[in-house]
């Protein structure tokens, strides 16, 4: 039986808590597509292979994490709602994932523009 799409996107957190990105290649098809937004739109496991590698590196630079707060999805899509810790402090995102059969074919991450100064200041 493949895991639905919420079960494979618990999976995708789970391995990802464990701090090596590399390991979440193996939930990708090979078309797959991700659409990072920082680094732009990878194409295929090995576009995504060589994006989880400078992930492992980013994140121990950036001394940043993330922690999901919400996993959801039915059918072939799911979400996950997540936050990013940085020493600068917390920015909320979003994830949206498309799979099938237990693969992911699909990723782009959302996440909320930093509070300028000025817009904190006219609230």
């Amino acid at each position: 039986m493949e895991r639905t799409a919420k079960e494979t996107i618990e999976e995708f957190w789970r391995i990802q808590d464990d701090g090596d990105y590399t390991q979440l290649v193996q939930l990708f098809t090979d078309d797959a597509v991700l659409v990072d937004p920082f680094f732009g739109e990878f194409q295929g496991k090995e576009a995504i292979a060589g994006f989880m590698a400078k992930m492992n590196d980013e994140m121990k630079a950036r001394e940043m994490h993330f922690v999901v707060r919400e996993i959801d999805g039915a059918g072939e899509v799911a979400w996950a709602q997540w936050i990013a810790k940085t020493p600068e402090g917390d920015v909320e995102g979003c994830g949206l994932y498309r799979v099938r059969d237990g693969k992911m074919t699909y990723y782009k991450d959302y996440m909320n523009a930093p509070q300028s100064a000025e817009s904190e200041i006219s609230s």
